[in-house]
């Protein structure tokens, strides 16, 4: 086997060993038995992936670290052999050796990613990492949940016991989709060929994507609560304007009514600027974002998704932790579905509120762009998963190039609209013009390039 190896310098050293031992990183002596490591990979791929370092000691009391390395890279096969045999962790994890810069001895650094599967040890247990420890899944109820976070099993295919086929089939929202996307069916028929009636009774995904009411069957877990915060800090009690709003109904009618509520709360907050502006949110981004949350949140989870309007950005909190082997840094290119039936059948609707299947948060992100906005800030918590959509504004075109030109002697339309973010070409000309007309770019007409003029001289001179 051939592994890449990093000669590490002095400083890389010191700063490696500033790390603290937490959720996503962990430091173990190369003497450590195969039990041991297999606990730590099982731990580190059933929750959020990290980084583990073998032949760096910490001590218990102290948390001063030693390198304390393989003398030659082959001494660590057996480590790596422990790790490979891991039932579930095939393609989780990479492995390269970090070498001192004096003492010549290696240290096997493992990165180890989050698991669509469940990762076993090698005497067969499930542990998951929490905080820095790796604690034992034990239980019936504990791997129930553990496969739920993950996604294996989903709980839209629960039945629920005071349903009725006359839940949905009597609904509004289900006539009307009988009728446009699956005509000449038998609603009974067509309800148990999806799976979405079973034994007589619906399931959760029958209920939330066909009942007018399913919070009568799945109270606290099927709702979204509206708050608005007159406030640019914290949500408390004194900035709480009014009570929360509680938005109801099935799934694509909550969807389609928590977006315009939200707007509407937005579009009545000021700012002063050249006089009182309105706050601006592209509705994509708030309908993406929304829609995300009904369709991927964890149901099984008794709490409903909340919607938190402050002064100067949105928070949409989802119930859940992201599935399968999504994470905060790959959610954007990653497809997975924690609710997949209610994914596939919502998408068979009237103006489906996930027309594009897969693209949902990449248009948003790209909605906020478009208006010179910061991307939302997605952040995993203990439960549940919280995106912010703030409304701070990007650089400008204009400050963004003349960053650049603190630093270069010239800049090119090409260069300049890989910087800004900018497509069009005759979009970068006007803002080359707009600079040229102030005096902080000239252009040389032979050579295509802009260079500094004499304003940005003195801008620069005097900072």
């Amino acid at each position: 086997m051939s592994f890449k190896t990093k000669k590490m310098s002095e400083n890389d050293v010191l700063e490696l060993f500033k790390i603290e031992e937490n959720y996503f990183n962990d430091f173990k002596a190369k003497d450590i038995s195969g039990k041991g490591l297999s606990k730590i990979i099982s731990a580190f791929c059933n929750a959020s992936g990290g980084d583990v370092y073998i032949g760096i000691r910490e001590e218990n009391t102290t948390k001063k670290k030693y390198w304390e390395g393989y003398k030659c890279i082959e001494d660590a096969n057996a480590h790596i052999q422990i790790i490979d045999s891991l039932k579930g962790v095939e393609g989780n994890y990479d492995i390269e050796f970090l070498q001192h810069p004096t003492k010549n001895t290696y240290v096997l650094h493992v990165m180890v990613f989050k698991s669509s599967g469940i990762v076993y040890t090698t005497d067969k247990k499930i542990y998951i990492r929490k905080g820095a420890q790796s604690l034992p899944v034990d239980t019936d109820e504990k791997k129930r949940r553990l496969e739920l976070d993950k996604g294996i099993s989903s709980y839209e295919d629960e039945t629920i016991r005071r349903s009725t086929i006359n839940d949905a089939i009597d609904s509004a929202i289900f006539k009307n989709f009988v009728t446009k996307i699956v005509p000449q069916v038998v609603p009974e028929d067509w309800l148990t060929k999806q799976r979405l009636y079973v034994n007589n009774m619906l399931t959760i995904a029958g209920l939330l994507l066909f009942s007018d009411e399913p919070q009568i069957c799945l109270p606290k877990r099927s709702s979204i609560k509206v708050f608005r915060y007159k406030t640019s800090g914290e949500a408390d009690r004194d900035t709480l304007d009014g009570q929360p709003l509680t938005i109801e109904g099935c799934a694509y009618n909550q969807i389609y009514n928590s977006v315009a509520k939200v707007k509407e709360i937005i579009e009545n907050i000021k700012k002063l600027g050249k006089g009182f502006e309105t706050i601006e949110y592209p509705e994509e981004t708030l309908h993406e974002i929304i829609t995300n949350a009904v369709l991927h949140r964890d149901y099984s989870i008794a709490t409903d998704i909340q919607i938190r309007i402050f002064d100067n950005r949105v928070e949409v909190e989802s119930p859940g932790k992201l599935p399968g082997h999504v994470t905060v840094k790959n959610i954007l290119g990653s497809q997975t579905a924690r609710n997949p039936k209610i994914v596939r059948l919502i998408n068979k609707f009237p103006d489906a509120p996930n027309k594009d299947v897969g693209e949902g948060l990449n248009t948003a992100f790209a909605a906020m762009e478009k208006l010179r906005l910061k991307s939302p800030i997605i952040t995993e918590l203990e439960n549940s998963v919280l995106v912010e959509i703030r409304h701070e504004k990007l650089a400008s075109p204009e400050e963004i190039v003349i960053g650049y030109m603190k630093t270069h002697e010239s800049i090119r339309n090409r260069e300049a609209r890989s910087i800004t973010g900018i497509k069009s070409e005759n979009i970068m000309k006007r803002v080359f013009y707009s600079l040229r007309d102030q005096r902080y770019l000239v252009l040389l007409e032979k050579k295509k390039v802009w260079v500094r003029g004499e304003m940005f001289k003195e801008l620069t001179s005097g900072s």
